[in-house]
This record gives C-alpha cells, sequence and structure tokens, in this order.
C-alpha cells in the first residue's frame, strides 16, 4: 500500500483510496499525496476540498484515477 501511495506522490498522480475512519466507517476518497511522513500522508482531497492527513494504515486499497481510456466497439 505505501509503496503504491509514494508511487502516485512521485508521477504526481491521483489516487481513489478506500479509507476508514476512527469511527470505523468506510469512505472513498480522491486525494493527490503531497508528502508522506512515517505512518501519515499529506493530501489534497477532493471529497472535501481541503487539504487533510490520513493514517496510512487505516489505508484499505488504492487504485490510481485513469483518465482517457478508449472504449473498443
Amino acid at each position: 500500500m505505501k509503496k503504491q501511495l509514494v508511487k502516485a506522490m512521485q508521477r504526481n498522480q491521483l489516487v481513489d483510496i478506500m479509507y476508514m475512519a476512527k469511527d470505523k466507517s468506510i469512505t472513498k476518497r480522491r486525494i493527490k499525496v503531497i508528502a508522506m511522513t512515517g505512518d501519515t500522508l499529506a493530501a489534497y482531497c477532493f471529497v472535501r476540498q481541503a487539504k487533510r492527513t490520513f493514517k496510512i494504515d487505516n489505508v484499505l486499497a488504492v487504485m490510481p484515477v485513469i483518465y482517457g481510456e478508449r472504449v473498443v466497439i
């Protein structure tokens, strides 16, 4: 998980994450990773439209956002 987040930060790429909050609720967030320190990451969250800090251990899944997918008919 951490490796994927580091790669997204290096490539300046948006990612969708599934995240477990403190109250154990699970949310989907679209983020842009700004920095990673220890067990946390700082990111811009497009859902909240603000900078947020996430615990890496609470990130359940990471998927890169891919634009321009082609459809073959």
